[in-house]
Parts: structure tokens; C-alpha cells; sequence
């Protein structure tokens, strides 16, 4: 079949496809531990659902605006005002279906063919996949597990040609946990301002950090750069609401309302009663957030401590979000080798760093359970001692 180019080099996600394996052998029977899943596991805040059900009841069923209603806007505006020191306003910003919708409308405004998009490595898998659907060239700035997998100033500076159009930034880090800080955001911030090029700071782990540690978005150090910058935010990570589907970009007027019209075009609006779920998020979430942070926290600390006792694997310890990546070179195995064999023979699911751009590493999610967390470990633990 003659498929359309821009689809026939797109790789499918290797995320959910093992999530979706594991799945399968969990319905067949097989007793699977699962570290691949990239969602809590709590569940959605009972407000939250209540505000859904409530309004679905109420016959909240029809469109809503392409970029979402305006309360909401309206509410993300004064969060990103009140907790991230960012001024947009509800025009500027387009509520959309996840955080992953929301950065693949930027990129397909942003990007024309051949312009180059510049993706700190490792990194989340569909970065380059909707850089090549928008007709971009990914150029990889790599990290180094040494350097706290954070970006290099100078390093940046060496890769920005006249072709560079956008930088992408994830603090905290999928897949590393890694936290960028406020100094380092203004040495790239000035960069950017030299070059003036545009930063799409994805945001979705903003609340789940640990250590006493900050976020910081990179728009709020200053005016010029806030008009160079989209940042990027959700419901998915920090609410547990994952298969809600909601995200939203927030940019400069220009960018918004062409999010927008490319959003009237593909999906239409969000959908109605998810919005008004989120709306509640915002409004009563954060003792719930803080609750799931705490919790990921002890569980990072677990798993760090217990993959640091298993000899051949390096962990990298996060600042945030809920994932352990972890270096498995003294194995000798690529990482799609560790994690199918893992799978077959332990029974254990973890995502293999070639999705994230790093052949020598495994990312695990701790986003379950500490009885889990110890059970897999040490089924990893018996397992390299055999092969």
C-alpha cells in the first residue's frame, strides 16, 4: 500500500507497545511486573470525577470553543500567573487533547521543511517523531549521565545554525527525572535571545519534584524571552488523569490563535466534561498532588537504593518525576536485548533507552507500588545472575 511519505518513517511508540504486551500477558495469565507505564497509578481525585459526572449530568455534551472554554483558560491563566510567575493571558492559550497534542501543534505552526529543531538527549520518545511530521530535522544535543543528564550552554551554542527554529526543553525530564535550575534555564535563555529562537518547554512533571527542589519555567526570567517561549502543562501527570486527555500550550498571541485554527481543523474542541474536570483540578487538586508527590518520592528512594545493590546497573537518581533510568553497559546486552529478554524470562517490563535516544540504558517507572517495586527488582536481580 502507497502510505504517505511523512507516516512510512514515523516509529510506533515503544512505550505503549510494551505497556500494551505486558497488558496482554497480564489478560492471558502470566504474572507480569510492569515498570514500563508512563501514568500514576493512582486514581483520578474523587472531586475531580465528581465535577465530570456532575456536569455530564447537566447536559454539558456539546462543542465547546476549538481552544477550550473560556473558564478554564481563564484558570490556567491564573495558575501559570500564581505558581510559575508567567503572564499569558486566556487568549494565548489553547487547551487541547494532552500535553502531547499541545506540542504537536506548536511544532506543525512553528516548523517549515528543513528547519531545525534541537532535542537535548536522552529524551522523550515523540519529540523527533513530531519534529519529522511537521517536516523538521531533530539535531541531538547530547547529555551526559555524568553532567546530571543536563544540557550543556556551550554545547547548545555549537549545534544553533541560521536553520534553528526551536529548542525543546523537558524539566523534570522524561526519561531521566533530571531538573533543570534557574541558572542554567537563563544561560539558555540567553542563547535563545542571541539567536532568536523559539523554546517549547514542556512542563507536564512540573509539580512532581522532589528534594526540596523548585520548578522553574524558563518564560518567566524575563519579557523577551516569555515571547519567544510555549510552555507546555497538563492534567495527565499531576492529577492522575491520564485518559482524560487534556494538556494545553501557552505562547504568544500569534502562536495561540494558529494552535488554535489547526486545532477547528483536526480535533475540534477538547471534550466538554474533561474540561470541566480539569477545572476542578485546578481548583482543589494540590492537596491531592501533594499526597502523590510524597508517595513517588518514598518510592524513588526505594528503587534507587534497591537498583543501586544489583551489580551491572547504574541508576541515575531524579529530581522529579517518576521514572529511575538506569545504565545497563556493564551487561552487554543493547537495551531492546534487556528488556524483551526481561520480559520472556523474568516477567518484568521496562522500556528500552533506544526509544529515548540512549542504547545503554533502561528506563523503569515507579509509579507502583513499594511491593512491587521490591518484588521486580529482585526478580531483575535473580535474572542477571544467569544470563
Amino acid at each position: 500500500m502507497n502510505l504517505a511519505r511523512r507516516i512510512q518513517n514515523i516509529t510506533p511508540s515503544l512505550t505503549l507497545a510494551i505497556e500494551a504486551k505486558a497488558k496482554r500477558l497480564k489478560q492471558e495469565g502470566v504474572d507480569i511486573i510492569s515498570f514500563s507505564a508512563g501514568e500514576p497509578d493512582f486514581d483520578t481525585p474523587q472531586p475531580i470525577k465528581q465535577s465530570a459526572i456532575d456536569s455530564l449530568n447537566q447536559g454539558f455534551t456539546k462543542y465547546t470553543p476549538a481552544s477550550g472554554i473560556l473558564e478554564l483558560r481563564k484558570a490556567i491563566s491564573e495558575k501559570l500567573s500564581q505558581e510559575n510567575h508567567l503572564t499569558y493571558s486566556p487568549e494565548q492559550i489553547v487547551v487541547s487533547c494532552g500535553a502531547k497534542h499541545a506540542i504537536y501543534n506548536t511544532l506543525q505552526v512553528l516548523i517549515n521543511e528543513g528547519d531545525e529543531v534541537i532535542i537535548p538527549s536522552p529524551y522523550w520518545l515523540s519529540f523527533p517523531e513530531m519534529v519529522s511530521l511537521a517536516g523538521g530535522k531533530s539535531v541531538i544535543l547530547k547529555t551526559e549521565f555524568e553532567a546530571g543528564y543536563l544540557p550543556s550552554p556551550a554545547q547548545l551554542e555549537k549545534l544553533v545554525t541560521k536553520k534553528t527554529k526551536v529548542l525543546i526543553l523537558n524539566s523534570p525530564s522524561n526519561p531521566t527525572g533530571a531538573v533543570m535550575s534557574r541558572d542554567l534555564l537563563r544561560q539558555i535563555g540567553e542563547i535563545a535571545k542571541a539567536h532568536s529562537f523559539f523554546i517549547l518547554s514542556d512542563e507536564i512533571y512540573e509539580k512532581l519534584i522532589f528534594d526540596g527542589k523548585e520548578h522553574c519555567s524558563i518564560g518567566s526570567l524575563d519579557s523577551e524571552l516569555l515571547n519567544l517561549t510555549i510552555t507546555v502543562g497538563g492534567a495527565s501527570k499531576a492529577y492522575a488523569m491520564t485518559g482524560w486527555r487534556l494538556g494545553f500550550s501557552a505562547s504568544p498571541k500569534p502562536i495561540a490563535e494558529a494552535c488554535g485554527s489547526l486545532q477547528s481543523h483536526s480535533t475540534s474542541n477538547p471534550t466538554s466534561f474533561a474540561q470541566a474536570g480539569y477545572l476542578e483540578a485546578l481548583k482543589s487538586g494540590e492537596p491531592e498532588v501533594k499526597k502523590m508527590r510524597v508517595a513517588f518520592e518514598k518510592r524513588r528512594d526505594l528503587m534507587y537504593r534497591l537498583v543501586s545493590d544489583i551489580p551491572k546497573l547504574k541508576p541515575f537518581k531524579p529530581s522529579g518525576a517518576f521514572y529511575l533510568f538506569v545504565n545497563i553497559h556493564q551487561t552487554r546486552l543493547s537495551s531492546l536485548q534487556f528488556s524483551d529478554r526481561l520480559l520472556d524470562e523474568s516477567k518484568v517490563a521496562v522500556v528500552p533507552g533506544i526509544a529515548f535516544g540512549d542504547d545503554h540504558a533502561i528506563r523503569m517507572s515507579f509509579a507502583v507500588s513499594e511491593q512491587l517495586i521490591e518484588s521486580g527488582l529482585a526478580r531483575i536481580r535473580e535474572w542477571l545472575k544467569k544470563i
